[in-house]
């Protein structure tokens, strides 16, 4: 008898030390870092999309006359153009837009092979929202050949007065080389900007 008490004073005393006794701190896994590489945009052979007019204004205005115009030296993508003094900017390198109230300027340089006249008329059926009203013509822009479209887009509607406001848009393709330009000047239906605007495709330069 006393040799099993005498064990059994022994097992519990093992059994208590195990249980005051704190567990071992054990290692994080280790994290294995990993470098993300960041893929360029996948390219599109078609033209740039419709402008739209911003949906949260419905606010049109005719450039005036004594408007005074800048040059936009745009060295990396080659080219420059007369612009509005006091216009927004937005974009830059290959796309390019200007901004006052809904009149709107968008330059896209990119690689391609020269527009025709029937590439430009495929490009125009596949552009969503846009409507093409006459072209395309040829004609000479800064002594260079070149094809003008219009067509009418129609924006979405104002959140506060559901007012959609409809732009006319001259749509020119120009090209130098391996790269084309395609420009176009959008402007509320009913608004005149048609000097101003010719101003500023006809300064129209390759760099």
């Amino acid at each position: 008898m006393r040799g099993a008490r005498a064990i059994f004073v022994v097992i519990a005393l093992g059994v208590l030390g195990g249980c005051g006794s704190s567990p071992k701190a054990t290692a994080p896994p280790a994290v294995r870092e990993t470098t993300k590489t960041a893929t360029a945009p996948p390219t599109t052979t078609g033209g740039p999309s419709a402008l739209q007019a911003e949906a949260n204004s419905a606010t049109a205005g005719d450039i005036p006359d004594n408007q005074v115009f800048l040059t936009l030296r745009n060295s990396g993508a080659g080219y420059s153009m007369k612009y509005p003094e006091g216009w927004a900017q937005r974009g830059g390198g290959n796309a390019l837009t200007f901004r006052d109230k809904n009149n709107i300027v968008r330059v896209v340089i990119a690689k391609g092979a020269a527009p025709t006249v029937a590439t430009v008329r495929g490009e125009l059926r596949a552009l969503k929202g846009a409507h093409v009203t006459s072209g395309p013509v040829r004609l000479t822009i800064s002594g260079a050949p070149a094809l003008k479209v219009v067509y009418t887009t129609i924006g979405a509607p104002n959140s506060v007065t559901g007012k959609r406001v409809t732009l006319t848009v001259d749509r020119y393709y120009l090209r130098r080389g391996s790269r084309r330009a395609v420009v176009d000047l959008g402007t509320p239906v009913g608004v005149d900007n048609v000097d101003a605007y010719r101003l500023m495709i006809q300064s129209f330069r390759w760099r």
